[in-house]
């Protein structure tokens, strides 16, 4: 019993969801293409109100059923103040260091459709007139948005249809090299774009479940309620389909498979924990255990709301995560291969 994977699919279905802007709270375009591919493997589509999708394949058991999540959102920013230089002020959307994006080129989302080009830029960028360039702090206060657009003024920069509230999203700039795959937002569409692939080959194996699945593609993970509501009743087991974190002191890298058995919230459940570890070594799939100091996954917002589950969280390793991020497709290959035996395997023992 096997069920294919086709890598260079999956990479092509990345592509495609990181060139799709998401930041969380504007993520209608990319659950629109991700629901694309889940009505084509045949699955069961739930809408929830918050605009996650839910596909759901039928097993040999449908009263302890698994769910898989991974978060569609990505890092942004949206409009906190037209300046009087007709340039935009920004706030944040997700966590992540202004400097990662400090002279990105970005698109801003107007509330009548359009996209207007621009680049996030530090107000003292000039260093033949700002002595204090390279030390003035990279905050909120001194990031801003320079448009592609004639506006000199608060009153142009309306004009165009920019308000308070419109949202920005950062180029991906996504780039194959060899193994190597460079992109924003690999977190965590690198995982997703490997759940929709999963979907489609599901239908092609005609493979029976032993139980059923749910595969969740949430849209509010960067802020920290993507996955925390809207479980399907009977869930046993459920596994957060995240990035593994890189770094000094990690065991986590960007050619195996990243099983965490703690983050900030805690431990994972130390059965399915084990469990998927087990697997790896049945099937002889590159992995790591690993600690994520500074993390905090859906699977870990679900206990948080308190639903009675079993949760683990594994995935690709993501070097660099809230920046200018790169995976291998080892890794890809590795972290699918660890979720089709999970699929395929009797629940975890307590």
């Amino acid at each position: 019993m096997n069920i294919p994977f086709d890598i260079e699919d999956s990479i092509k279905i990345l592509e495609e969801l990181v060139n799709t802007p998401s930041p969380s709270g504007y993520t209608k375009d990319a659950m629109k293409l991700a629901e694309t591919y889940l009505a084509e493997s045949g699955a069961e589509l739930t809408r929830t109100n918050k605009g996650a999708v839910i596909a759901t394949f039928r097993g040999e058991d449908d009263t302890r059923s698994r769910l898989i999540t991974a978060h569609i959102d990505t890092l942004g920013a949206i409009v906190k103040e037209v300046k009087s230089s007709g340039r935009l002020k920004l706030d944040k959307i997700g966590g992540f260091n202004w400097n990662a994006a400090e002279g990105e080129y970005c698109t801003v989302h107007t509330a009548d459709g359009r996209k207007i080009r621009g680049t996030i830029l530090m107000h003292q960028t000039t260093v033949h007139v700002y002595r204090d360039s390279a030390k003035a702090e990279r905050s909120s206060d001194n990031i801003e948005v320079r448009l592609d657009e004639r506006s000199v003024s608060a009153e142009d920069t309306r004009a165009l249809g920019i308000e308070v509230g419109d949202f920005v999203s950062f180029n991906p700039r996504f780039e194959r090299i060899g193994g190597y795959i460079k992109s924003r937002h690999l977190d965590d569409k690198a995982s997703t774009a490997l759940l929709l692939e999963l979907a489609s080959r599901l239908k092609e194996s005609g493979i029976k479940l032993p139980h059923t699945l749910h595969l969740y593609i949430s849209n509010n993970e960067e802020i920290g309620f993507g996955g925390n509501a809207s479980v399907p009743q009977n869930t046993t087991e459920y596994i957060a389909f995240d990035m593994g974190a890189i770094g000094d002191g990690q065991a986590s890298d960007e050619y195996t498979v990243s099983i965490c058995v703690k983050d900030s919230s805690g431990p994972y459940h130390y059965g399915l924990t084990r469990h998927l570890a087990d697997l790896c070594k049945k099937e002889g799939i590159p992995h790591k255990l690993d600690i994520y100091p500074y993390y905090g996954s859906d699977a870990s917002a679900a206990i948080r709301a308190g639903f009675d589950v079993r949760h683990a969280l594994f995935g690709p390793g993501i070097e660099s995560s809230h920046a200018l991020e790169r995976t291998h497709t080892d890794s890809l290959v590795a972290a699918a291969g660890l979720l089709r035996a999970y699929i395929l395997s009797p629940l975890a023992e307590d």
